[in-house]
């Protein structure tokens, strides 16, 4: 049976973000910090060893895998910063054209720095994956 790797734990977000070598990251990791707090306004979970989840939601596959996930978290990687937004959400490809600087994954959005993004687009991204996952997982809470 598969087992989830990314589950919230305990442990201290600012710690990891403290961990974060390079000072500038480090930065925009405390920005992104403030703004997924103020725009979703959940708390900050970590998830996993580098996620920083905010919101809950579990879902159920029709080929029966279930689990929990943040609604909408980051990542101070390396080499870019990790925004996870929910795959699915219609909106998500109009805002993303307005964002400024990035490239996509799957579920993510990788950027350098904040300062290569508009700040207002990222929070109605934020904004549009939680009411997505909301009504999409309607049992989340």
């Amino acid at each position: 049976m598969y087992e989830l790797k990314t589950k919230e734990n305990d442990r201290s977000v600012i710690e990891f973000i403290e961990s974060v070598d390079h000072p500038k990251k480090r930065e925009d990791a405390y920005k992104l910090l403030d703004i997924f707090t103020d725009t979703t306004g959940y708390p900050a979970k970590m998830w996993g060893t580098s996620i920083i989840g905010f919101g809950s939601y579990h879902y159920k596959y029709d080929s029966g895998h279930e689990g929990d996930a943040p609604l909408v978290g980051f990542s101070p990687r390396k080499a870019k910063h990790s925004l996870y937004f929910a795959p699915g959400d219609t909106q998500r490809e109009d805002l993303l054209k307005n964002f400024g600087k990035h490239t996509t994954g799957k579920a993510c959005v990788y950027i350098n720095k904040v300062d290569d993004i508009d700040i207002e687009v990222l929070k109605k991204l934020i904004q549009a994956a939680v009411s997505f996952l909301k009504e999409t997982y309607p049992d989340h809470e």
